[in-house]
């Protein structure tokens, strides 16, 4: 059982990685097989209750590979590291199957550390499910969940729950809908958005521009009307505008 899973971790290794040109190069030259390995021996460990040893066992990892997992973490099948320097990963957080991470990745918590004693035990890292895609230098912070299938793009940082199938960018992390849902289903590397995604920001800007014109374009016509009615009326009119009104004659001693 412990081979085949060593054999199936490797496996994943191969296919999303086309730097790689042999399982023995995977097993020997990859850190984040390293570390996945050092996961898995301190995490049986720690749930056998060897609490000390699961610690230093991982922390040897994280020596050695550069990688640091808690051995408290829940990790399914075929996780990829890719390079992996600077990955964190807190104690409960929950990882599904087929999760694909990048370098300077973490997956942290935000409780304040003053009061630690209440949270042993409760959840405070995210829970990343099926087939999610981490980007470099990203921050996932917090118990909140990255819903099946969903990207998360590089230098994001997302604190609020991602749903399932979509790509989530930016500071802090706002979500765009792919208008291929097909396509945004396949592997994309670094999390990054497919083509033809739209950028929300941009769309936000493009909107305002086009009211901006819009509204000048209804000025320069207002303008433009009143100018035409300034020029086209009566002189009498013009100056009784101004406050200038004609004096009428005066006859017969004051008799109009």
């Amino acid at each position: 059982m412990v081979f085949k899973r060593i054999q199936e971790d490797i496996d994943s290794f191969m296919a999303r990685d086309p730097a790689a040109r042999s399982r023995l190069e995977v097993l020997l030259c990859y850190p984040g097989m390293h570390a996945l390995l050092w996961y898995r021996a301190a995490h049986a460990l720690w749930k056998r209750n060897w609490y000390l040893s699961g610690r230093f066992l991982s922390h040897l990892g994280k020596i050695l590979s550069g990688i640091e997992i808690h051995p408290g973490a829940q990790i399914g099948r075929r996780f990829f590291i890719d390079h992996g320097t600077g990955v964190v990963i807190g104690e409960t957080s929950i990882i599904g199957d087929d999760v694909t991470l990048y370098h300077d990745v973490t997956l942290g918590g935000v409780a304040p550390s003053v009061d630690s004693q209440s949270q042993v035990n409760v959840k405070r890292h995210p829970t990343l499910e099926d087939g999610v895609i981490i980007g470099s230098g990203a921050q996932v912070l917090g118990p909140i969940t990255i819903g099946e299938g969903a990207r998360v793009g590089a230098n994001a940082v997302v604190h609020k729950d991602i749903p399932a199938g979509v790509t989530a960018v930016g500071i802090p992390a706002r979500v765009v809908m792919p208008k291929d849902r097909e396509r945004a289903r396949e592997f994309v590397a670094y999390g990054e958005s497919v083509e033809g995604v739209p950028d929300p920001v941009m769309r936000t800007i493009d909107a305002l521009r086009g009211q901006v014109a819009t509204l000048m374009d209804r000025i320069e016509e207002l303008e433009g009307r009143l100018e035409g009615e300034a020029g086209g009326e009566p002189d009498g009119t013009s100056e009784q505008r101004q406050g200038k009104t004609k004096t009428p004659r005066v006859l017969d001693g004051g008799k109009r």
